[in-house]
């Protein structure tokens, strides 16, 4: 069990993956404030299924991911973050507000990599650049079909989870996943 300051959005934030933040509600520029003072400093990512997520009174997910700070920027009109996911979560308890949301958490086991998962994989990642290729036809997308995927393989796993155009619905079951071949078979059947 931990207690950890938390960052509801309307996105999921998977592991492996990068998270550009802009903060300037006043409880989250206090939660900056103290994360600058850690020497690691991270924070709690979940999806919020109903609400909104300027002013609190959100329906949030019960799974999310550790988001680690890499990098902080400012400029004249608001601070912004860089970080990336960690590990992955389950909440067992929201703690009150004080002032930013904080909650009682479970870190979930890391997913393992098997190497004979490995012609599923390279399937599953053809499968995603030619989404990727076909859907770039039709607009601007945040990940191009030909993005260089980690060299670890269960990262890369992740990756490819994050770089598919999906609804952050879909993309919250993945963050579920209690094995690298599950992952790879909802990604699999995702977007097709």
């Amino acid at each position: 069990m931990a207690v950890m300051p938390m960052f509801p959005l309307s996105t999921v934030l998977l592991p492996n993956m990068p998270l550009t933040l802009r903060i300037f509600e006043e409880r989250y520029l206090k939660l900056l404030g103290q994360l600058l003072e850690e020497d690691e400093p991270e924070f709690g990512v979940v999806i919020i299924h109903e609400g909104e997520e300027v002013g609190g009174g959100d329906n949030r997910g019960t799974f999310g991911t550790i988001a680690r700070v890499i990098e902080v920027k400012t400029d004249e009109q608001f601070y912004g973050l860089v970080a990336t996911g960690g590990e992955r979560f389950r909440v067992n308890a929201w703690l009150p507000d004080d002032p930013y949301p904080v909650a009682d958490i479970d870190f979930l086991p890391d997913l393992t990599w098997d190497d004979s998962l490995a012609p599923l994989f390279e399937t599953v990642e053809a499968k995603v650049r030619r989404f990727l290729s076909m859907a770039s036809e039709f607009g601007d997308l945040e990940w191009q079909a030909d993005i260089e995927l980690s060299d670890d393989p269960m990262a890369a796993c992740w990756q490819l989870a994050g770089i598919m155009p999906l609804e952050p619905a879909e993309k919250y079951l993945m963050l579920q996943s209690e094995s690298a071949e599950e992952l790879l078979y909802k990604i699999e059947k995702a977007g097709w």
